[in-house]
């Protein structure tokens, strides 16, 4: 098993998941629709950082990673610091009383993820990999899915439950389950989780998880400077 690096999206976005990146230089970031998420080669590489400002032109970018910050010059909008957890001690679970979640799910999804505040999830990051929820009485109650894939490692987010259905065990249930699906393919399973969400990470830690590091994520505006004049 191979370990999970420190610019994980860098990773994810020239590796398994390239088909759904746009690349210029040392900058990348997912195609619009898939992830807010950009990346640069290394946070200390100034052209990479020029790269990124031509490829996202002019707004706000977000990235994420062990490490991660931006340059002088680009300014810093919002942070935040979260645990990154492995499931090697996790138990898989089964498909029984879960679903596979598509394209045809998704009104439904945005709707649970904008009451209950997982997170972002764009409109196709459902086409990422496996997303699976359970349903009450026809509603969507609760769901988790894979977002980034780098070499030997899947990532399990968005994991969230309607506040009506909570203290089901739905959030653990969905969680091993989705274990078992990237263990079947030859991955392991690892997840992020804000410092700041104790109830989560108790869930995390109580299913098995172990913290392997302190990562970053933030969001930064392009200087006015770096964008292309075409």
């Amino acid at each position: 098993m191979t370990s999970i690096p420190d610019n994980l999206v860098w990773a994810a976005l020239t590796g398994p998941q390239r088909a759904h990146a746009e690349i210029r230089g040392g900058a990348a970031r997912y195609l619009s629709g898939y992830s807010p998420l950009a990346a640069v080669r290394d946070w200390d590489d100034e052209r990479a950082w020029d790269d990124l400002a031509a490829l996202a032109g002019p707004g706000i970018v977000t990235l994420a990673g062990v490490g991660a910050r931006v340059p002088a010059g680009w300014e810093l909008l919002g942070s935040g610091d979260g645990y990154q957890m492995t499931a090697r001690d996790v138990a898989a679970g089964s498909l029984d009383g879960v679903e596979r979640l598509g394209p045809g799910d998704v009104p439904e999804m945005l709707d649970l993820v904008e009451r209950t505040k997982p997170g972002p999830l764009a409109p196709r990051a459902v086409e990422l990999g496996t997303f699976l929820g359970v349903r009450r009485g026809g509603k969507l109650a609760a769901m988790a899915g894979e977002r980034i894939r780098v070499p030997g490692w899947t990532e399990i987010g968005t994991v969230c439950t309607d506040d009506s259905y909570r203290g089901q065990g739905l959030a653990g249930t969905l969680v091993r389950a989705l274990t078992g699906v990237v263990r079947g393919r030859g991955d392991e399973v690892f997840l992020h989780v804000n410092q700041g969400n104790t109830g989560a990470l108790r869930l995390y830690e109580k299913l098995g998880f172990l913290t392997r590091a302190t990562t970053g994520f933030l969001a930064a505006r392009v200087p006015g400077d770096r964008r292309e004049s075409d």
